[in-house]
């Protein structure tokens, strides 16, 4: 017992002489560690403190202790330590971008705007302050927030952030669409005739969302049918917004009768977006299908996957979409491509939903050119080729083309 006192008596001076002889830096490097690795903000600011104690013009150490009072919620401290930097002239970037997110996460928007205005005085070429000035202006001034994105993306063009937040914004600026499509639809086998759908829609953007009202005619069959729909944007926070949709036909067999649908869609880290959600068409009797998405912005480019899944009492069919984006400018000009399985109850031109056949195998690709002109007018011409199971061990041939316009005002 007496030789454990003495070994302790030996170390434990050793360990407070061990903790006191770590220099500036490795106390810096501990408290980094501490915070990301173990998510312990209260040793971590311990650390950050003995550091500056140190080297109190250690202006590193004192931006991230900011920072650790800002995540542990201790809004007070960490403005006095950002006061503390701007007293002392303090021009670093990611001091600016540290004390304007405080501000921003903490409604204080007026605030945090001169922080990042500041900054960019030094720093004029700064994606992450000016991408911090869009993300301040969007809550009610899109118009100054495109114009902050659109000057991220000439500085850096395969900026992944600034492209995924220009694509969310950009219908805010413009309160009023209306939209005229066409589509001309030729079977090799299945039907003798061509189809033609025109579709007429009218979008208004308001402080909740979009909604938007359309009237779609068609001629199937021979025969002539129409169809309304109704659908809605509503925003949820930040992060979700809702998709609700509902339409409405006369003419059953030509479209449903009814269609309803609904989809969460989540703003995720990173620049990847994610969709959960059903569809229901009804013809004589109810289709359920249900569908998943997930999205990812990178540079350029536009990746997105989504699957429907069909249940019923026997099985659950599957149907799959792979999309790829290349943006050549702003969010209304791109290239697109797209390959996949199975049928999706978004496209009007499917023919195998009104029957019980329309789980039979189908194979589709296709590709779309979005430009625009002078910001305001948008045109599409895209073209789908799918190969059809319309008899089982029979397969037919469908052609699709689609040119569009859209006057945004």
């Amino acid at each position: 017992m007496r030789y454990f006192s003495l070994i302790l008596a030996f170390l434990i001076p050793m360990a407070f002489y061990s903790q006191e002889s770590l220099t500036t830096d490795e106390l810096y490097v501990k408290a980094r560690n501490t915070a990301f690795e173990e998510k312990d903000y209260s040793k971590a600011i311990e650390l950050a403190k003995e550091a500056l104690e140190k080297a109190p013009d250690y202006t590193e150490i004192s931006i991230f202790l900011g920072r650790l009072y800002t995540w542990s919620d201790d809004i007070h401290s960490a403005r006095l330590v950002f006061e503390g930097l701007e007293k002392k002239g303090i021009e670093d970037e990611d001091f600016f971008l540290a004390y304007g997110y405080l501000e921003f996460w903490n409604n204080n928007n007026e605030k945090g705007l001169s922080i990042a205005d500041k900054g960019l005085e030094y720093h004029p070429k700064s994606e992450d302050l000016l991408l911090l000035k869009a993300k301040i202006y969007s809550t009610n001034e899109p118009a100054k927030a495109e114009e902050a994105i659109l000057h991220v993306l000439e500085l850096n063009p395969k900026n992944a952030e600034a492209r995924a937040m220009y694509n969310r914004i950009k219908e805010l600026n413009a309160k009023n669409a209306l939209s005229v499509v066409y589509n001309l639809t030729h079977f090799d086998k299945q039907f003798d005739d061509d189809w033609h759908i025109v579709g007429i829609s009218y979008k208004r953007v308001t402080r909740f969302g979009s909604v938007i009202l359309r009237g779609n005619y068609a001629n199937k069959f021979g025969e002539d049918g129409k169809q309304i729909e109704l659908e809605a944007y509503p925003r949820i926070s930040k992060t979700f917004y809702l998709y609700i949709g509902a339409g409405y036909s006369g003419d059953v067999g030509i479209f449903p009768k009814y269609r309803t649908g609904v989809s969460l869609f989540a703003n995720l880290p990173k620049s990847f977006e994610g969709e959960l959600g059903y569809r229901q068409l009804y013809f004589s009797s109810n289709i359920w299908m249900y569908t998943a998405s997930i999205g990812k912005y990178y540079k350029n480019y536009w990746f997105n996957l989504r699957t429907y899944l069909t249940p019923n009492h026997k099985n659950i069919s599957h149907s799959y979409t792979g999309t790829v984006r290349y943006y050549t400018k702003g969010a209304n000009d791109y290239i697109g491509i797209q390959i996949g399985s199975g049928i999706s109850p978004e496209q009007s031109t499917n023919n195998l939903l009104a029957n019980e056949n329309f789980k039979l195998k189908t194979f589709k690709a296709g590709c779309e050119y979005t430009f625009s002109v002078q910001k305001l007018n948008i045109f599409t011409v895209s073209f789908l080729y799918s190969n059809q199971e319309y008899r089982i061990n029979q397969t037919g041939n469908q052609f699709d083309f689609s040119v569009g316009y859209t006057r945004n005002f």
